[in-house]
């Protein structure tokens, strides 16, 4: 994007509010005391959250595995096409282990509902998911966060590895794009 097409970002969560957030995250998966715990990180948006989450779970005495899934259902638009891609597949096995999905932001609730679906019939012994933002519209899909970090009004947002055609994840705060 040039600096005349630049959209303006108003901030909504400080990058403090998130950092906050993250650890009580955590401390809320500790918790229940998962079995063999494998994350299970949504690219591309969530890596950020992704790695501030593990290292606030590590804090508090977790190991867990770490995988990805690529999964793919806006291009470089800023709606949901309604379709889910799967552009790269976790590849550790899941049977009888406890899994966290992590995603950046639920909205209409297709890519994490497709997820939860996909990994659970792998056998695992739960699926749980956890959502930086959890965003106030209607959903596509019947689905709720297990752990949501922020409730979101309706806006496109930006930052903390959320992007707008593949600009602005490298923002430490999450901001609406206006």
């Amino acid at each position: 994007m040039t600096a005349a097409a630049a959209p303006s970002i108003t901030p909504l969560y400080s990058e403090q509010a998130i950092a906050r957030r993250v650890d009580e995250l955590a401390q809320e998966i500790a918790s229940l005391n998962l079995h063999d715990l494998i994350i299970i990180a949504i690219l591309k948006g969530s890596f950020i959250f992704a790695a501030d989450l593990i290292r606030a779970l590590q804090r508090k005495g977790l190991h867990p595995e770490i995988d990805f899934i690529f999964l793919a259902s806006y291009g470089a638009g800023t709606s949901s096409s309604g379709e889910v891609k799967v552009l790269r597949d976790v590849e550790s096995a899941l049977e009888g282990r406890d899994v966290v999905i992590v995603d950046d932001i639920l909205d209409s609730g297709r890519t994490l509902a497709f997820a939860k679906a996909l990994l659970a019939a792998r056998g695992s012994r739960s699926v749980r998911t956890c959502v930086l933002l959890d965003k106030e519209v209607r959903r596509a899909a019947e689905i709720e966060p297990d752990f949501t970090g922020f409730h979101c009004p309706p806006v496109f947002v930006v930052g903390y590895g959320m992007d707008l055609a593949h600009h602005y994840r490298e923002l430490p705060f999450i901001g609406e794009v206006t």
